[in-house]
């Protein structure tokens, strides 16, 4: 059986999404398609516009047969972690395959590099060491180890899905069966576009056009464009008052034991919070060429959710399959033999809620945002979509 695994956000699900899913098919003339998708807080550090189980209907809806929760603890991390665990699920779920969106497309042997990137580790890592300019991110410091390195390498900063990429070819390279990597270019609108032209157009671009009150039906489904109307929407303004509260209560040292929380950002955050009286002064005020707006986003969460270093650690060691929608097709792969000794959670109970404490907490702290927003856990089972 050939099953393809894409990861995504969806966040919405638009036509650039539905074009990809269908890409994806065609180019891995797969019998299941399999995404991992976040759940209600995104890899940037922010709250999902729609909820994780209408994001997930609307993916079935429109070609994808079964979508799976990427918890919070991988989904809200920078990009390499977030690979980590969506090719570990994908891995669980036997996937053959894994098609990405990608700045290249055909252009980049994205299986050489992962390979080219397993054989040059510890250079890679030695070189990573000796990067100690405090004014470099992470991810400056990976683009300039990895140029020393392997110089045919080909990459930019502003070029998200091709770093993004990166990230799942050298997880999948240490795989012990790697899956075959097969990118799909972007088609028309680039990933930070804010433009609204043709029929595809960037999810940026479709949250600022909803957040303007603009027309999105040409862009979107129509399962995405009815959800956008009936639920509610989401942003950072909305959580900014628990944050807030949440920067001045806690002392110092409650701050300091945050995961993530490191070279003072306590301090700096704690000042920033007081001086804003609103999120976009207060990340405005607290970003730097250092700390970029997804990692303070990401800091905000850990801060709010109060996760420590060992928490997130003990967490990752939990692994599942949580099903959040799935057609007939993708319902009877579930349950196959050929994943049925994974761990599967179909439904969420007081043992899985002991189990996956942070998921639990970060569901919560998304339903406190609006009361409109349902239950995200107890009682809810996958969406079954049957089309025929």
């Amino acid at each position: 059986m050939k099953i393809c695994g894409i990861v995504a956000e969806y966040n919405p699900f638009h036509n650039g999404h539905a074009y990809h899913v269908q890409r994806a098919r065609e180019q891995t003339q797969a019998d299941v398609i399999v995404a991992v998708m976040s759940g209600n807080f995104l890899q940037r550090g922010e709250p999902a516009i729609i909820d994780k189980w209408h994001r997930a209907q609307a993916a079935v809806a429109n070609g994808v047969d079964l979508v799976v929760e990427l918890p919070f603890e991988w989904a809200v991390q920078s990009a390499d972690f977030f690979a980590k665990g969506a090719v570990k699920i994908l891995s669980d779920l036997q996937c053959t395959s894994l098609c990405f969106g990608s700045d290249y497309g055909d252009d980049f042997d994205y299986q050489q590099f992962g390979q080219q990137y397993l054989e040059n580790q510890l250079k890679i890592n030695e070189t990573l060491k000796k990067l100690t300019d405090q004014r470099l991110s992470y991810a400056q410091k990976m683009m300039i180890s990895l140029s020393e390195n392997l110089p045919d390498i080909q990459f930019e900063e502003n070029q998200p899905n091709h770093m993004l990429a990166l990230s799942y070819a050298k997880e999948n390279a240490e795989l012990r069966e790697p899956m075959k990597l097969v990118s799909v270019a972007r088609k028309t609108a680039s990933y930070h576009s804010t433009d609204l032209q043709g029929t595809i157009a960037s999810a940026t671009a479709i949250r600022q056009a909803i957040r303007k009150g603009q027309n999105i039906h040409e862009f979107v489904s129509m399962q995405t464009a009815d959800l956008l109307a009936s639920e509610p929407f989401i942003d950072w303004e909305e959580i900014w008052p628990f944050l807030k509260y949440r920067l001045q209560m806690d002392s110092i040292f409650q701050l300091q034991q945050v995961y993530q929380m490191v070279n003072g950002m306590e301090y700096r955050m704690k000042k920033k919070a007081n001086e804003s009286h609103s999120f976009s002064e207060f990340i405005s005020k607290t970003i730097s060429k250092r700390y970029v707006k997804p990692r303070i986003q990401r800091l905000c969460l850990y801060t709010l959710l109060n996760i420590s270093e060992e928490q997130m650690a003990t967490q990752w060691q939990q692994t599942a399959i949580r099903p959040l929608a799935y057609n007939k097709k993708g319902q009877a792969f579930l349950a196959s033999k050929l994943i049925q000794k994974k761990p599967v959670v179909a439904r969420f109970a007081k043992k899985e809620a002991e189990i996956y404490p942070m998921t639990l907490k970060a569901d919560r702290l998304y339903q406190l945002l609006n009361p409109q927003i349902k239950e995200q856990n107890f009682g809810r089972y996958a969406y079954l979509i049957d089309k025929s």
